[in-house]
């Protein structure tokens, strides 16, 4: 697939087309093949018989809008990112800061190696320091055993490379050693692999340690396989309006900083991550669950729950912001491949690895997480969600598609976004 354009993910006044214009022009510019433009239009392309085979007592198939957001640029490469999401305001907002933050280069990003842990408990140990010292003496034996699950995996350069050990005493059970397999998992999210490996040596784990295995299981905290973003943004490209670019810039690290110190905070500040990192996660047939579940785990790695990114003014007058977390996420396998949308968006996204794909989530998650923390620190992040959320709440009073747009903007004048307002406005447009 070629792109037509270096900057082709540049798409202005998209949200004044029509649904299947843009899908048009995104199509042409990601330079999409016709089965991802159908796919992505979502007219049954996710047929009973395919959702019949991913889950069970399959009754039908719920459906989420699915955007796209624009003007992303991460490591010097244009990127239009597909969204799945219920909330108004999530889209228009990445795609607005990711606007400003291409005039500064845009973002940067780096992903370490695709690493899964599988978790091997060992119950009923007299000495678990002892039974670790075995365990150690087998490891090449226990990682061979384990490679021979996957030789595919092997070949492309991954694999069980390093078994741990941790050790933990006096528990409600007595001693316990928990074994951690170490798997590189390569393009893959990973889970059926670690646990694969997992339950094969088990028996082979009780047979050294003269103990009982329980649970054989990965971990979602995937702490060694982290992602990082970081953009840089001049503070005059915050100018306008009632405040100064550096005065808005310094109301966005006053309120990151209470998300660092208070978990309170902090929550609703990584929610806000979220809502960024999800819709492509969800988007891409990946494990939104796990996601959700390594992130807030991180969060909370030293004892306090805390903030997942940082924002502060550098000394040459720059708004700096970071971001770090666990991103186990694939391009092959799963749902990545059973669902055709989810194949279209991978397409759309163009990414050639995992690793890729969540360095582009991440930036992704920083951006949202920007347009959140300036909403904050200069209008109120309702006003400019509600404005959004107009629409919704339309069709809700009972709008047409016509009428849609009309009754949004009228309660936005009126000052007052709300059912009853819309049901106003619509009785008063009936003869």
């Amino acid at each position: 697939m070629s792109n037509s354009s270096a900057e082709y993910s540049r798409l202005p006044s998209l949200r004044d087309l029509t649904i299947e214009t843009r899908r048009a022009l995104v199509s042409d510019a990601a330079g999409l093949s016709q089965t991802a433009r159908v796919n992505l239009a979502g007219k049954n392309s996710l047929q009973e018989h395919i959702a019949d085979g991913m889950i069970e007592n399959v009754i039908g198939k719920f459906e989420l809008p699915l955007g796209v957001a624009t003007n992303f640029k991460i490591n010097n490469r244009d990127y239009l990112i597909p969204m799945a999401v219920e909330e108004p305001s999530v889209v228009a907002a990445a795609s607005h800061m990711a606007k400003l933050a291409r005039k500064c280069g845009g973002f940067q990003a780096n992903a370490e190696r695709p690493v899964m842990r599988a978790q091997i408990q060992i119950l009923d140990l007299s000495d678990p320091a002892e039974a670790l010292e075995k365990i150690q003496s087998h490891a090449d034996q226990l990682i061979a055993a384990a490679n021979d699950c996957d030789p595919v995996l092997v070949s492309l350069g991954g694999g069980c490379f390093e078994i741990e050990g941790h050790v933990f005493k006096d528990t409600p059970l007595g001693n316990m050693l928990v074994l951690h397999l170490l798997v590189d998992v390569r393009d893959a999210m990973g889970a059926n692999t670690v646990n694969t490996m997992a339950e094969k040596i088990a028996p082979k784990i009780e047979e050294i340690t003269q103990g009982r295995v329980r649970l054989r299981i990965l971990s979602n905290l995937a702490d060694l396989r982290l992602v990082r973003a970081h953009v840089s943004l001049d503070v005059s490209l915050f100018d306008g309006g009632q405040s100064t670019g550096h005065e808005l810039c310094t109301g966005i690290v006053e309120a990151a900083t209470l998300a660092v110190i208070d978990p309170y905070r902090a929550a609703t500040h990584n929610k806000g991550i979220m809502n960024g990192i999800d819709p492509i996660v969800l988007a891409t047939g990946n494990d939104w669950r796990a996601i959700e579940a390594g992130a807030h785990a991180y969060a909370a790695r030293n004892g306090r729950y805390t903030a997942l990114s940082t924002w502060a003014i550098t000394s040459t007058g720059y708004l700096k912001g970071e971001i770090e977390l666990p991103m186990a996420v694939g391009i092959i396998g799963g749902a990545t491949k059973a669902h055709p949308a989810a194949q279209a968006a991978l397409e759309l996204i163009n990414v050639g690895s995992a690793g890729e794909l969540a360095e582009v989530i991440a930036s992704v998650g920083l951006a949202q997480n920007l347009a959140a923390l300036r909403a904050l620190a200069d209008e109120g992040i309702q006003k400019g969600h509600m404005r959004l959320h107009a629409r919704t709440v339309a069709i809700t009073a009972g709008a047409s598609p016509e009428q849609v747009s009309q009754i949004a903007q009228k309660m936005i004048e009126h000052g007052a976004i709300n059912a009853e307002t819309a049901r106003h406005f619509l009785k008063a447009q009936k003869p």
